[in-house]
């Protein structure tokens, strides 16, 4: 059986969560600065095992993000790459000048010794697992290209390597360390296998992936912005309004009802604020992109089963999730 660590905000006192969180998350994957978005609430919890070389980690958490700056990267001893899988939530993942937005069944893979960014603007579970870098190389095989792309784990080797590494993170208590060493053995081949086959395909539906990706990044930094559009994205992305919708085809949401889904949830998370720093409905609705608001009361309504008021009211109650 394999070491394991854990950690919980349970028996802290609430005032003294967030910055004993950040230096847990400081400690555990070796220098990053973390933030709450001025949330005063939080809770969180780790649970740490080593697979030989390669380090797997339960994290769940309230909303958060994580920066490395250059300076911090330097500064570090290891040289790892980090995938996040969430299984619950979703996470943004930015780094040279990319950034992919991850859901449950998908996964990123960033560099740990350079500079990036990690948002989870919502509460998430996620399965972080971070590999040696050595173990990764490959010749040939450009890195740099590879990194804060989204791995569809629906389907081919990319979603064998999910698939082990949340079993391997489930089982990991009732392993030997020998067969602990090998499933992380097999956990990084995999890797290496999925970064391979993304770096040579050049067929259409990677290039579909490749733009929903950057599509999906422009929309999450301009999400406040009324003006954003299909035409707007188009235009800032260099391509057609044709191509645009294409990168969405077959997908449960339209370009269109994806922005709205994204506004709509970040409307319901600051609804739940309650005391001083609760806002109004009007502010709330007007600050993420909508600037009619009987539209956001009418939409709210169709996804809620209830109108803004009505949901911020039951909070207290257990606010009602949103439904699709």
């Amino acid at each position: 059986m394999s070491a394991s660590s854990v950690v919980t905000t349970d028996h802290v006192a609430p005032r003294e969560r967030a910055p004993v969180w950040r230096e847990w998350i400081w400690k555990q994957f070796g220098g990053l600065e973390s933030d709450l978005y001025g949330d005063t609430t939080f809770d969180g919890h780790m649970a740490s095992s080593q697979a030989g070389e390669v380090i797997l980690t339960r994290l769940e958490a309230n909303r958060h993000r994580v920066v490395r700056t250059q300076d911090m990267a330097r500064a570090s001893e290891g040289a790892y790459l980090k995938i996040v899988a969430p299984m619950r939530g979703r996470a943004g993942v930015a780094q040279l000048g990319r950034q992919a937005w991850v859901s449950p069944g998908a996964w990123t893979i960033y560099d740990t010794t350079g500079c990036y960014a990690v948002d989870n603007p919502e509460r998430v579970e996620h399965l972080i697992v971070m590999l040696p870098k050595a173990q990764i190389m490959e010749r040939g095989l450009h890195l740099d290209t590879l990194m804060a792309r989204c791995l569809g784990g629906s389907s081919g080797i990319a979603r064998v390597a999910l698939t082990t590494m949340r079993s391997t993170y489930q089982e990991l208590p009732h392993m030997s360390a020998d067969a602990a060493r090998g499933a992380g053995d097999l956990i990084a081949q995999l890797v290496r296998l999925s970064l391979i086959e993304l770096s040579g395909q050049e067929t259409a539906q990677t290039q579909r992936e490749v733009l929903k990706d950057r599509i999906r990044g422009y929309i999450a930094l301009n999400l406040a912005d009324p003006a954003l559009s299909v035409e707007r994205i188009a235009h800032a992305l260099n391509c057609s309004k044709r191509h645009l919708h294409n990168a969405f085809a077959g997908d449960d949401d339209t370009l269109a009802s994806h922005i709205l889904r994204l506004r709509l949830e970040a409307c319901t998370r600051e609804l739940r604020q309650a005391g001083p720093q609760a806002r109004a409905i009007t502010d709330i609705a007007l600050s993420w992109g909508f600037n009619n608001l009987s539209h956001f009361s009418r939409v709210f309504r169709e996804h809620s089963g209830c109108s803004p008021s009505e949901y911020r009211s039951s909070v207290g109650m257990g606010a009602p999730r949103l439904t699709h």
